[in-house]
């Protein structure tokens, strides 16, 4: 088990890898992210000002501590290309003790 003050995820989709990677080493030499994980071929489907839309997009998955996941969150709404990117995250209630120790030891 994990305290919850020590990893957090957050999820965020791009709307290609060559932004998505600038941004995850922008993440990772701030110190601000453990770990990227980059999925691409995401199809995604969904409601923006109004209209029914559809893109290809790389979906990110970001591994930090908790008490950088304000930091997180904020960092990546101006790196991102959108002008309204969908940034989610949440504090995690368990891990690996091996996976607790590596994000509570993110420190900037």
């Amino acid at each position: 088990m994990i305290d919850s003050a020590h990893g957090a995820l957050v999820w965020c989709p791009f709307p290609d890898e060559t932004s998505a990677r600038a941004a995850i080493e922008t993440l990772l030499d701030e110190r601000l992210v453990a770990c990227a994980n980059m999925l691409p071929g995401m199809r995604s489907l969904y409601h923006w000002h109004g209209e029914r839309g559809e893109a290809e997009e790389i979906g990110v998955l970001l591994k930090t501590a908790a008490p950088l996941l304000d930091r997180l969150t904020e960092r990546l709404g101006v790196l991102h290309p959108y002008e309204a990117p969908a940034i989610l995250g949440w504090r995690c209630d368990a891990a690996g003790a091996e996976t607790a120790a590596w994000l509570g030891s993110l420190r900037p």
